[in-house]
């Protein structure tokens, strides 16, 4: 195929998926989709999840591509549009520019000379908590799911390869004091006070910067929300804050856990959610030839991604996407055409058999 061809097919594409709604919980019609141009028989679907493979061989590995179908709510930037070199509107880098991709791939993977087996997992609900995500469950109940040897996340990474991801963990931290009349404060103990006090120590902590495998991953805690406060003539007697903990592979869901609580102090903490790093694999074969057949630099993932989940189940992940992460989430959201023919290419020459691209 030409390249003209394929930036206009690729642009088309996801386009196509732009200009269909599909906010978080809302993913029908984009799943419809997605199920209408697979060109590949499902291994495994139901409403949230579609995973498919090309033919099995034996001997040869089977390489997962992944993406979600779902965006943040619209900030007027739908319906999308063609402008110059660039795909623009609502969720084109975060990640229908990687979906597009994915089924422009499997369109040639079904008539294509492999040099592995390629599967396509699309799935709904990522833009939420990960405690309400499918892939989960998707792989406690698919026994294909736990077989590949790799699986690329294409989400927004600007054509690099990131490797790893930092846990996500979040937290109440809970203040108590006394109420009291406002105009004898002294009579009661004041929560808000109190959590200005507790926070303090938190909002001085520097990034805690770790190194895995060479890459440089930054441990960090903030206070996200804050809610506290009766009337305007009453010392409080209860204040709550909100805190998210960002912390670096080789660190555990337990550990980590404990470090919130060392630094929470005489607080309560309550645990809301907790979601662990993926490990870093950058000395696999796999990963190695990934990263020669696109020339494509390696960072560390500073964020939490899916491959986190791929990573609990034992399965190594990485995240490589022509998404720009500038770009993910703002209300002119847009991806370049050229960084979806390129990473479109690089997949292909990574799972073409040799001689035949």
């Amino acid at each position: 195929m030409r390249i003209g061809e394929l930036r206009k097919r690729l642009a088309e594409r996801t386009l196509a998926l732009v200009d269909i709604p599909s906010v978080s919980r809302a993913e029908a019609a984009a799943m419809a989709f997605v199920r209408s141009s697979l060109p590949l028989e499902p291994v495994w679907e139901n409403d949230d999840v579609l995973f498919a493979t090309t033919a099995r061989q034996a001997g040869r590995p089977l390489v997962v591509l992944a993406g979600h179908v779902d965006t943040v709510p619209a900030q007027d930037n739908l319906p999308g549009r063609l402008d110059g070199d660039a795909v623009v509107g609502l969720g084109a880098s975060d990640m229908k520019g990687g979906v597009a991709v994915m089924l422009e791939l499997a369109d040639w993977a079904a008539r294509g000379e492999l040099a592995l087996d390629l599967g396509f997992l699309f799935f709904t609900r990522e833009e939420l908590a990960a405690e309400e995500s499918p892939v989960p469950a998707f792989l406690d109940a698919c026994p294909e799911s736990r077989e590949p040897e790799l699986v690329i996340v294409l989400e927004p990474t600007d054509n690099e390869l990131h490797v790893g991801c930092v846990g996500n963990l979040t937290a109440l931290l809970t203040f108590r004091g006394v109420s009291a009349h406002s105009a004898r404060p002294w009579t009661g103990e004041n929560a808000i006070h109190k959590a200005a006090a507790g926070l303090a120590p938190l909002a001085a902590l520097e990034p805690l910067d770790v190194e895995v495998d060479g890459l440089v991953f930054r441990e960090v805690v903030s206070a996200v929300a804050i809610e506290g406060g009766i009337a305007d003539n009453v010392v409080p007697d209860r204040c709550v804050a909100r805190l998210n903990y960002r912390y670096a592979p080789g660190r555990s869901r337990e550990q980590a856990e404990a470090r919130l609580r060392e630094l929470a102090g005489e607080a309560e903490l309550e645990i809301l959610g907790n979601s662990p790093p993926a490990h870093v694999v950058v000395d696999r074969p796999l990963v190695t030839r990934l990263r020669e057949v696109g020339d494509f630099p390696v960072r560390p993932k500073q964020a939490w991604t899916p491959v986190a989940q791929f990573a609990e189940a034992g399965l190594d992940a990485v995240n490589l996407g022509p998404g720009a992460t500038r770009y993910a989430h703002r209300a002119d959201e847009q991806v370049e055409v050229d960084e979806l023919v390129r990473t479109y290419e690089a997949l292909r020459r990574f799972s073409a058999a040799p001689g035949s691209v």
